[in-house]
């Protein structure tokens, strides 16, 4: 599985209003209208949707 990739500031913004500590998650994936969030110490993945601009 590829290696995630620390969230940028928009993305942080996303995952903290999907109620997650963006501190504990990394981007696996960054779709139009999708994000593909690995937790850093579980290796559960999540798929967040998001309001593209």
């Amino acid at each position: 599985m590829k290696q995630g990739k620390k969230p940028t500031k928009k993305q942080k913004l996303a995952i903290a209003a999907a109620r997650l500590n963006p501190d504990n998650w990394l981007v696996i994936k960054n779709l139009p209208g999708e994000l593909h969030l690995q937790h850093r110490f579980t290796g559960r993945v999540r798929v967040l949707k998001v309001k593209s601009a």
